[in-house]
């Protein structure tokens, strides 16, 4: 803590000392209660983001430092979220430092966007730029004509960030009677050259359609449980992260007024929970996540669909995932008062488990920079990805001032 905060002030004190600063962000106040528990507050969030810009010729800084006080537990987070360099060059650029990098054409779903890990300690409710953690890495970009050629070097390894226990997004996936004895030894990923990630992507913006091709050779970011049985009836489980190399594809085009979406990525040999033991609780299986969307203004009321699907190869029947898992989103805005109200609702629906999580907010701009805005996270079914959290309904409020 006291080495970010040294380090955020160092860099904010450089960018001072030059007239040519720009500096962006806002100021919120994030205020959620549970429906299913008398009025609890889940989120008593106060948060200061703040943006800065530096350019001189051809290279540029931008600094991005986060400081989110929670009530709950009375804890103040100071953080980087990114703090990079740019270079410019005539056909190139290059980005060296903390940053985030986001591919894809898929909205509310990670599928070729999968380059930055994810903090999921909220699950997937905060906004995709503060779930998405900035990475040290350095990317260059190459262009011609209508092309991009794009690569990614990470040279060091930053794990998803998984809900603690004690939170009401913490979900116990271990569910055993014998008891467990935890074994670390392999959790970490060494901070070495072979131990880096790499990732690859061609992309091309056309008057016709726009597309993406990616490859990449990377860590899962969330570690495999090995499951060990014991002689004493205890149950060994060690923890790991293994290497899951994926290519994948996207594209966009306009369509008779309306604009279909699609997104796939296949990732090889990556490991599932299973309930055979003698293979140590896990399968490698190839695997494949894809999309199909369409987008469209009705009447001007934006509307779009997703249809999206996980799909296990060479299946067997002890995996703990479904062979296929179907989900769909739904999402229809539109706004009122020269701009200045919107109403958006967007669902995600599992047709597996028949749950979903139903999205409604309103938000109003007051005046410039000033806004409020009224929702609600609402879970329904049983189980699944969205049933699990049922008891987890919440109405809240929040309000932004963007400066």
């Amino acid at each position: 803590m006291k080495r970010t905060v040294l380090i955020i002030m160092l860099l904010v004190f450089a960018f001072m000392l030059d007239a040519q600063i720009i500096h962006r962000g806002f100021v919120r106040t994030y205020l959620g209660t549970l429906t299913e528990q008398d009025g609890e507050y889940s989120v008593l969030q106060n948060t200061f983001d703040w943006k800065l810009d530096y350019g001189k010729g051809d290279v540029a800084l931008f600094v991005n430092p986060v400081f989110d006080y929670n009530a709950l537990n009375n804890n103040l987070d100071i953080s980087l979220r990114q703090a990079y360099m740019d270079i410019y060059f005539d056909n190139f650029d290059l980005r060296i430092g903390k940053q985030q990098i986001i591919w894809g054409k898929a909205d509310g779903v990670f599928i070729t966007d999968i380059i930055s890990p994810r903090d999921l300690s909220e699950f997937i409710l905060p906004d995709f730029e503060e779930i998405r953690i900035g990475i040290n890495a350095v990317k260059f970009d190459y262009y011609l004509g209508n092309s991009t050629f794009e690569a990614v070097w990470i040279p060091t390894f930053q794990p998803a960030v998984a809900p603690r226990k004690g939170s009401i997004w913490y979900i116990n996936m271990l569910d055993f009677m014998m008891p467990i004895v935890y074994d670390y030894h392999n959790y970490d990923v060494g901070n070495k050259l072979s131990e880096s990630e790499i990732a690859l992507k061609y992309s091309y913006l056309g008057s016709a359609i726009d597309f993406e091709l990616m490859a990449a050779y990377m860590w899962d970011d969330n570690p495999a449980m090995h499951i060990f049985p014991q002689p004493d009836t205890t149950l060994l489980i060690k923890t790991e992260y293994h290497r899951l190399p994926l290519a994948g594809a996207s594209f966009s085009k306009a369509v008779e007024g309306a604009i279909v979406r699609g997104e796939g990525a296949y990732y090889f040999e990556k490991r599932f929970a299973a309930d055979d033991f003698t293979v140590n609780g896990i399968r490698e299986k190839d695997y494949a996540h894809y999309l199909i969307g369409y987008d469209h203004n009705w009447f001007g009321v934006n509307v779009s669909f997703q249809f999206i699907q996980e799909y296990i190869l060479d299946y067997e029947n002890d995996i703990r995932n479904d062979e296929f898992s179907n989900t769909m989103t739904f999402l229809v805005m539109e706004d009122f008062l020269r701009e200045t109200l919107r109403l958006e609702f967007f669902t995600y629906y599992g047709i597996n488990n028949k749950d979903a999580l139903l999205r409604p907010k309103i938000t109003y701009d007051f005046t410039d920079g000033f806004e409020v805005q009224l929702g609600a996270n609402i879970f329904i079914g049983e189980e699944g990805n969205f049933g699990q959290y049922n008891e987890n309904d919440m109405i809240y409020l929040k309000l932004k001032l963007s400066f």
